[in-house]
């Protein structure tokens, strides 16, 4: 694999930190902003909005911009977000802060996307994706424990200042390694960009990014919480508990980007069947310290095996215009994060306890898997009418 990948991997690494690391230090920051856990949850949904928001805004604003030069351009977005969390006085300037930092993601993993995709032979493509993504899922096993461990003992504002000393980092690999990108002109290529959206296919595979990982968020923004609470582990014990999710992501991706190269459409059904009874499970092995501890690496596997899938299938329906609809379906993984992040709030709030979100998780993660049967379906239709019609005739006698 090309180095320049490393580069993508380093931001997607300082991403990866920052987006995961709030659902660790969730009682932190709401203690010390005197607000309730499902009110410090905003900050996990004002993350993931900006997401949805930042993809299509900045990734169209991007095509007047050398890819590369974009890449730099949004690590230092990045950077300045992340440096007001660490900085900010008030619960509502932590939160823009979070919007900010926030702004950057959606465009990067679009935009690294097909830059990694170019980067290698089309047999390679899911490969390189989940390489890239791979600095995603290491920040779960390194980034967000770490970063956990030193907000807990030396305050939350540390960690954040850190991650954007990450994002320093990951502008200047970029810089270094990341090869010049052809550019295509402007308004040719826009207009192509925005016609990919018509395609079904494409609409389906966002809905199926928004419901299917997204379910996995539900779980994930109360897990200190559900924890400490339900399952009886202590504070300090949420460390190591995000270590094992993060390495079930990790396996999760590479599974994902091994398998969705050959068998695209059955891995997803696989996960996101996997994904929607490991989440239904969890509502009940959260009670269990060693059923919970089990359970967790679990939830990652299966819901980062999806990403890589979701990814490339978007891709493989854009081929001509990848760009603009890669971003967007990043944005589409943050709309679900968003979505499910508000749901377990409202069962939260609604009395139900910590545990709930997880069967909210799990419909979203069902559904997800209906709207996949259907794309399959679909497709088959379109290629048996494309078949019919290219059949040469026939005479008769």
């Amino acid at each position: 694999m090309p180095l320049a990948l490393l580069a993508l991997a380093i931001g997607a690494f300082g991403i990866g930190t920052t987006e995961f690391v709030i659902s660790g230090l969730l009682p932190q920051v709401a203690h010390d902003y005197g607000v309730s856990i499902p009110t410090a949850g905003i900050l996990v949904t004002g993350y993931a909005l900006g997401v949805l928001v930042g993809a299509p805004l900045l990734t169209a604003r991007g095509t007047r911009v050398p890819r590369k030069r974009m890449l730099m351009m949004l690590m230092g977005l990045f950077i300045a977000g992340n440096a007001l969390s660490a900085l900010a006085p008030t619960f509502g300037l932590m939160l823009t802060g979070r919007v900010v930092a926030s702004l950057a993601h959606g465009a990067f993993f679009g935009i690294g996307s097909v830059i990694a995709a170019n980067l290698v032979a089309p047999d390679r493509k899911a490969a390189a994706l989940a390489l890239m993504f791979t600095g995603l899922t290491v920040a779960n096993v390194v980034g967000v424990p770490l970063g956990t461990v030193i907000g807990q003992h030396f305050g939350w504002r540390v960690t954040f200042g850190l991650v954007s000393a990450i994002g320093v980092a990951a502008m200047a690999g970029i810089a270094a390694l990341i090869p010049e990108q052809p550019r295509a002109e402007v308004t040719t290529l826009l207009r192509r960009e925005l016609t990919a959206f018509r395609n079904i296919q494409v609409v389906l595979a966002m809905a199926m990014t928004v419901l299917g990982f997204g379910g996995v968020f539900a779980a994930v923004t109360y897990l200190a919480p559900m924890m400490t609470g339900p399952a009886g582990f202590s504070e300090s014990s949420v460390t190591w508990l995000l270590v094992l999710f993060g390495a079930g992501m990790v396996v999760g991706n590479l599974l994902g980007g091994r398998y969705a190269d050959r068998s695209l459409m059955p891995l997803l059904y696989v996960s996101l069947a996997a994904l929607s009874l490991t989440l239904a499970l969890f509502t009940v092995t959260a009670h269990s310290r060693i059923a919970a501890a089990i359970t967790l690496p679990l939830l990652g596997v299966f819901g980062f095996a999806t990403v890589p899938p979701l990814q490339k299938r978007v891709l493989d329906q854009t081929a001509d215009a990848p760009t603009l609809a890669s971003a967007v379906n990043v944005g589409a993984f943050n709309l679900g994060n968003a979505l499910a992040a508000w749901l377990g709030g409202v069962v939260i709030s609604a009395g139900y306890g910590y545990t709930a979100p997880n069967l909210a998780g799990a419909a979203m993660t069902f559904a997800a898997l209906l709207l996949a049967v259907l794309s399959a379906s679909l497709e088959r239709r379109t290629a048996g009418a494309v078949a019919a019609d290219t059949r040469p005739l026939v005479p008769q006698p």
